[in-house]
């Protein structure tokens, strides 16, 4: 071998070990791009969770006031509750407890709970009646007068009873306002915010789990009520809805279209509508439902039906699309395998088929379902986004959703107090969609174990 052949195997080993150095170089800035990729994902979504997670955990505690009322029978000139007579009919005896119920509602309540505030205060602390009844959440008349109603025979006794602290109450408790600034600046008078610090050193008030934030449906006249409840009950039966007729809409679509539909032209331009309706802004969906659903079919404005619907039509294609995906991944031995054993089109993709999909379908059914459950645009445009203090009954009672209830308590003008609320209701809706995903994954390994 010559010099020269040897210098020349020698290049050639640098060119390759450079090109090997280059090649290993670039896998490793690959491999360390991804992990600073993956670690900024993760710091991110762990930014995001921390942040809810503050403001939203101080929202399950709340103000409670333990007073001790009185039913005074000169405050409460009343007269006593029907008794029902024997042989005394029932739309009689209902109409005389409707009428003595109206001559209670009729009482001044406000001084119960005022003597039953003052009775709590130190001895000699001056403050006026409107001041003071800022303390309590304006419904607090509400629920003495419902005790009374329960139980007539109060009359004349002096019971315990829980009643909410006002939002502003609520936040001074917290510490969410701060306390160096003016009266002017203050939103609770100077007594009354020396009286809720004398309620908390005496026992008076209590921060207890609120439990109104679940039980209670919406409120504008007494903030520290207002709830979730009518936004779940709304969210239950859209959610319902999509599950009813996107499900098996979505996924026998796909079938047919993967399946048994011919290869034509017609069946490209309906994959390729699909596709592109996979990727359509949500907002498009709920312009489609109010005009088509609302202003055409006449459904009534804010109910889930409607909700409902425009969901379905913003999840079928999701469905269709991983529905293919799936039937596409079988292998085609599997197919022949059936239809050499003498099962016809129909039992083999039925029998055969998609029983080895039913994971991955169901996987992308519950990832659709929660992603149409924290929809928002879609929902505003149908007129869910309306005041509703109810809870719905059925499909067609007006309602909103847990996303718009989200958006509605953002824009709450009391911010110190409905901040943490919207946080709160945050981890709710997150909670709901945790769990879907977290069926979903426990259901696909259960079927893939047992596929």
């Amino acid at each position: 071998m010559t010099d020269t052949t040897l210098a020349s195997a020698a290049e050639r080993r640098k060119l390759v070990r450079a090109g090997l150095a280059r090649r290993h170089l670039g896998e490793r800035l690959f491999r360390l791009f991804g992990i600073v990729a993956i670690c900024l994902a993760l710091g991110f979504v762990a930014l995001l969770f921390t942040d809810v997670l503050r403001k939203g955990i101080p929202a399950f505690t709340q103000a409670n006031l333990r007073l001790e009322v009185t039913f005074d029978p000169e405050v409460l000139n009343v007269d006593p509750a029907p008794v029902r007579a024997a042989g005394q009919s029932d739309a009689d005896y209902r109409s005389q407890r409707l009428a003595w119920e109206r001559q209670v509602a009729m009482l001044n309540w406000n001084t119960v709970i005022e003597a039953a505030l003052r009775r709590a205060a130190p001895e000699g602390f001056e403050i006026d009646s409107r001041q003071l009844l800022t303390i309590p959440e304006s419904d607090a008349r509400h629920r003495v007068r419902q005790a009374f109603v329960e139980n007539p025979g109060l009359l004349g006794q002096t019971v315990t009873i829980d009643v909410l602290g006002s939002a502003n109450t609520d936040n001074w408790a917290k510490g969410n306002i701060n306390r160096d600034l003016g009266d002017a600046q203050q939103q609770l008078s100077a007594p009354a915010r020396a009286l809720i610090d004398i309620f908390e050193e005496n026992g008076t008030i209590t921060q207890g789990f609120a439990w109104s934030l679940f039980t209670n449906v919406d409120s504008r006249s007494a903030p520290a009520s207002a709830g979730l409840l009518g936004a779940l009950m709304g969210t239950f039966w859209m959610m319902l809805i999509v599950i009813v007729l996107a499900v098996p809409l979505g996924v026998g679509s796909a079938i047919y279209l993967e399946e048994f539909a011919p290869k034509s032209r017609l069946t490209d331009l309906i994959e390729v509508n699909i596709n592109n309706l996979a990727a359509v802004p949500s907002i498009v969906f709920g312009l489609l439902g109010a005009a088509v659903f609302i202003n055409w079919f006449r459904l009534p404005l804010s109910a889930p039906l409607a909700g409902g619907l425009v969901l379905t039509l913003m999840t079928l294609p999701t469905i269709i699309i991983a529905t293919r995906a799936a039937l596409k991944g079988v292998s085609p031995a599997l197919r022949q395998a059936a239809l050499g054993m003498g099962a016809s089109k129909t039992q083999m993709v039925f029998h055969h088929v998609l029983p080895v999909t039913f994971p991955s379908i169901l996987t992308a059914t519950i990832i659709g379902v929660a992603q149409a459950m924290g929809e928002t645009a879609p929902l505003l445009l149908i007129g869910m986004n309306a005041f509703v203090a109810s809870v719905p009954g059925t499909p067609l009672d007006q309602a909103t959703a847990l996303p718009v209830q989200i958006f509605l308590w953002q824009g709450n003008e009391n911010r110190n107090f409905f901040e943490p609320r919207t946080s709160a209701a945050i981890m709710v809706l997150l909670a709901f969609m945790i769990t879907l995903n977290a069926i979903a994954i426990f259901l696909r390994s259960r079927l893939e174990k047992r596929a």
